[in-house]
């Protein structure tokens, strides 16, 4: 089922296709008319099932339809249980919401960070996410009022439970107007989650997501221990060796993506990097030329990846680690797909190895490994060029 079918607003379904995305993860498919038809959720789905996507796009939608709030008085609440997961979450919403004919902003605000510039980026707010302690705090001096919410989020409720935040939720739900959409979602329902769902939850339509397994049997994999310093020499000198076109790299963040496109560019290999800050257009220009064959690389962080779909791909690599297993499959089924084989290649520094154990046993496959140090990587760079 495409995403014309789920009821999503039109100006949002042509921001999907923007983006090349035009089929639904299992959960969205599921949760999104269930969302968009005011009921409250509960959905039980792992790491990596889409799950973030299936609450964001509908309650852009809805929002298309509400009318302003008045300042400081938010419409839609998301909890999360950490300051990544909450910035993840913005960083989703960010990224669809820009081209829609209603405006929504959106705020993340969580502690271990100054509180001064939160309280004042929280004039016209739309969409906040926050975690529970920081939430608190901006209620307490009167930074913020959540008497006018109309949606609810718990993103990983079994997370924000086990981290012994049961305490300030209680306060939180005692802020909130009585009548008002909730959404639950978490990776298991253990007794705690039960508990708080049937507490929170109104008759909910509950759905749950098994993981699936992509094969990865036609992919070959190899993995680099390499220190940090020396993995865009390492990048160059493979991609130079082995003559590679049309090669996909993930990092963890924009930041890293960008600068691994401009150190190969700088190098004489045309790359280009792909994210969420990158506007609508050079997105659809970079992905064009990359599944076009006219561009040889490009730098992409997990978010963005969704949209990259090529039959056809011979490389991966894992500039950096995902944080998740499932991720990381995810990512090298990028590769070896309609039975052509593919390539993975794997980075790992010496703060990476016991993650990467951990990986490759949740994966069920043991990567060959070779050392960078007897490596003569003169290939990274041109002639005449320093590091």
């Amino acid at each position: 089922m495409p995403f014309s079918k789920l009821g999503l607003s039109p100006a949002l379904l042509h921001v999907l296709a923007s983006h090349n995305y035009t089929r639904p993860y299992p959960i969205q498919q599921e949760v999104i008319p269930a969302i968009l038809n005011n009921n409250d959720v509960l959905g039980i789905a792992p790491t990596g099932s889409g799950k973030t996507a299936s609450y964001v796009l509908p309650i852009l939608t809805n929002l298309q339809q509400a009318t302003g709030s008045k300042n400081r008085h938010i419409n839609v609440l998301v909890l999360a249980p950490t300051r990544e997961l909450a910035m993840q979450v913005s960083d989703v919403f960010k990224l669809f919401s820009p081209s829609l004919p209603q405006k929504v902003k959106t705020l993340a605000v969580f502690g271990g960070a100054s509180i001064n510039p939160q309280m004042m980026a929280l004039r016209g707010v739309n969409v906040l996410i926050a975690t529970p302690g920081r939430l608190l705090e901006l209620v307490e001096a009167n930074a913020v009022h959540l008497s006018s919410i109309q949606t609810l989020v718990l993103d990983e409720a079994d997370k924000m439970l086990n981290l012994g935040f049961k305490e300030e939720m209680d306060r939180i739900f005692s802020l909130l107007p009585a009548v008002r959409q909730n959404l639950l979602f978490s990776a298991t329902l253990s007794n705690d989650v039960n508990n708080i769902t049937q507490f929170l939850l109104r008759d909910p339509l509950v759905f749950k997501i098994e993981p699936e397994i992509e094969s990865i049997d036609l992919i070959t994999q190899l993995g680099y221990f390499v220190t940090n310093e020396k993995k865009g020499p390492l990048l160059r000198y493979l991609i130079k060796r082995d003559n590679m076109q049309q090669v996909l790299v993930f990092t963890s963040t924009i930041y890293s993506a960008d600068n691994v496109a401009d150190k190969l560019r700088k190098n004489g290999i045309d790359a280009l990097s792909i994210h969420s800050k990158k506007s609508q257009g050079a997105r659809i220009d970079a992905l064009s030329e990359f599944k076009a064959g006219t561009l040889r690389v490009l730098v992409a962080t997990d978010l963005i990846s969704r949209g990259i779909d090529i039959q056809f791909l011979p490389y991966v690599f894992n500039y950096e680690l995902p944080r998740s297993p499932k991720e990381f499959i995810h990512r090298i089924g990028r590769t070896g797909r309609a039975e052509s084989p593919g390539t993975a290649i794997t980075f790992v520094t010496p703060a990476d190895k016991e993650h990467f154990k951990v990986i490759q046993k949740k994966m069920g496959k043991r990567v060959t490994m070779i050392d960078f140090e007897n490596m003569d990587l003169r290939l990274a760079k041109p002639s005449g060029k320093s590091e």
